[in-house]
């Protein structure tokens, strides 16, 4: 019988040869650079600092393409949303303490929404390592402290020997499901000191499989067979896994209605027959779901979000698919089957019987009804023309990110995404300055389309210094700045908990002249010439700025 470590490939005498000679020059920087090429990275994402100048000098000697951000978190951002597009972990090299506890946050929001991200820091001479306090520039008592609680799995390196194996692991991690952000550290004089070892070739990181287990997936077909009011909430598991099209076989098999969730955009057609949309953030909605005797819950743990607020109390019986085993039943009693969505469903489609129910079309567009007659009720005719005119000027396979602003919150229920996989925001964490940096990855991961970056103006400070990014490296995107003078929903906010608003009015640049000093062409809009003026942009190559002076108000919340 032969096993699989039976299998190892004998090198050749070429091989052998080169691996006996490997080039004069080469450090510890050149093992990183050589193991993510290795492993089919082809981009990478960072910012150079005095400890990681062994990396970025080694990048001269490979053909991978650095992309440089001016700040460390915007240079996450980029990392998390190449991730999202590619579906590949992104590599983002940092440098010790400020430089990499500056990417945190931006590894807190690849986490959250599960985006594979391959943080490599730099770290204090080995001699400084385990928490003594010798005085070296940059050092923490224990700096992969501060990474644990974010990111998937921590390795750190000591050796050069180490080095492969360590990216190797931590590629694996960030790409089996669930996807996210890993972190490895390699100390200063690792990545400068001169190697000996051979050139690293192609390196096996296979991420593993997450299987259901057949005896759940068959009862949960059984369940959805027989159920008589079936319902379906899809998440943004659905659409990591590329299971939009089994989605829809599924509900097609059992006339389901089916509700996306706002991390789930796309993985359902906005205007088919059974679609409930994504207006999760409405009681109308809530109040359906809550009625369906069977829940299918796929690629959500049915957070705070995709549950009205935690106001959503299903009475039915609930199963969920879930790849993060942690969020499993975390918020409600369930069927709970641990797998990749695309498997489970695949499963639960092999068996599960045809159910008919000629009613569903018609009990969808009930809910839909109620939810626009809700809205014309609130005087809100301005958010909604300039969700229709985003809409309008947007193509159907440009991707789109939005960060922390109120036409954001207006997107995630009310903009039809049209595909899988090409609306984008930062509600996994909730942290500003994401649209901008993030669709600047993006524009690196595919550049065949333009690409929208949504903010509003205090999130769109957070992003200015990357106008000098998208302008070197002649990126594709976008930016539409929604001008309101401040923190919008925090102002609002604020004014209905409090009656009046603190903090949140800010003094801001003229964003056109901002733009156009980076060489970005600029335009200010309306909402009547938004259509058209965005539209120009995206067929415009390389970057522009569109800004848009809007105040924008949020519907009516109704989990209060």
């Amino acid at each position: 019988m032969t096993h699989d470590h039976d299998l190892v490939l004998r090198p050749t005498a070429a091989q052998i040869a080169a691996a006996l000679t490997p080039p004069p020059g080469r450090t510890g920087g050149d093992l990183v650079v050589e193991t993510l090429s290795g492993l089919g990275a082809t981009t990478v994402f960072g910012l150079p600092g005095q400890h990681a100048l062994g990396m970025f000098d080694a990048l001269r000697r490979s053909d991978l393409r650095y992309v440089g951000l001016r700040v460390e978190n915007n240079a996450g951002f980029a990392a998390d949303a190449y991730g999202r597009i590619t579906g590949e972990a992104a590599p983002l090299l940092l440098s010790t303490g400020p430089g990499a506890l500056m990417s945190l946050a931006a590894l807190q929001e690849a986490a959250a929404a599960s985006a594979p991200v391959l943080a490599i820091g730099s770290q204090v001479p080995t001699a400084g390592l385990g928490g003594g306090r010798h005085g070296y520039l940059h050092e923490l008592r224990d700096q992969q402290a501060s990474f644990r609680d974010v990111v998937k799995s921590v390795h750190t390196v000591r050796t050069h020997s180490q080095i492969p194996s360590a990216i190797a692991a931590a590629w694996k991690s960030a790409l089996t499901a669930p996807h996210g952000p890993v972190w490895v550290e390699i100390p200063q004089d690792v990545l400068l000191a001169g190697t000996t070892l051979p050139v690293v070739t192609a390196m096996d990181a296979t991420p593993d499989e997450v299987v259901p287990r057949p005896e759940l997936t068959a009862v949960a077909a059984h369940l959805l067979a027989n159920a008589e009011r079936p319902a379906i909430i899809a998440g943004g598991g659905v659409v990591r896994s590329d299971a939009s099209g089994k989605l829809l076989a599924l509900a097609e098999r059992i006339d389901a209605p089916v509700v996306t969730t706002f991390g789930g955009k796309g993985a359902f057609p906005w205007e088919h027959a059974l679609s409930l949309q994504s207006w999760l953030e409405d009681r109308h909605t809530t109040d359906f779901l809550e009625d369906a005797d069977v829940l299918l819950v796929v690629g959500s743990g049915l957070g705070e979000l995709s549950s009205n607020y935690h106001t959503f109390a299903p009475r039915g019986r609930m199963i969920q698919i879930e790849a993060d085993a942690g969020k499993l039943e975390s918020n409600h009693p369930a069927l709970g089957i641990h797998a990749d969505a695309r498997l489970a469903l695949q499963a639960i489609l092999e068996t599960v019987d045809v159910r008919r129910d000629a009613g569903a079309p018609e009990r969808v567009r009930a809910v839909l009804d109620k939810v626009r007659e809700r809205l014309a009720a609130q005087d809100l005719g301005l958010e909604q023309r300039v969700v229709a005119a985003v809409r309008a000027a947007l193509p159907d396979r440009a991707p789109s990110f939005w960060d922390m602003t109120i036409l954001a919150y207006w997107a995630w229920s009310a903009f039809d995404a049209r595909r899988p996989n090409t609306m984008h925001s930062a509600q996994g964490a909730g942290g500003l300055g994401y649209g901008f940096p993030a669709a600047l990855g993006a524009a690196a991961a595919d550049p065949t389309h333009p690409v929208l970056a949504v903010s509003g103006d205090g999130g769109a400070m957070y992003s200015i210094a990357e106008l000098a990014t998208a302008k070197q490296y002649g990126l594709d995107v976008t930016w539409l700045i929604v001008d309101d003078g401040g923190y919008g929903i925090l102002r609002e906010y604020m004014t209905d908990a409090f009656g009046e608003a603190t903090a949140t009015d800010l003094s801001r640049p003229d964003f056109v002249a901002l733009a156009e000093s980076f060489g970005v062409p600029a335009v200010l809009t309306t909402p009547d010439a938004l259509t058209e003026d965005l539209s120009r942009a995206l067929r415009t190559p390389g970057p522009s700025v569109v800004v848009l002076p809007a105040l924008l108000r949020m519907f009516e919340p109704t989990h209060l």
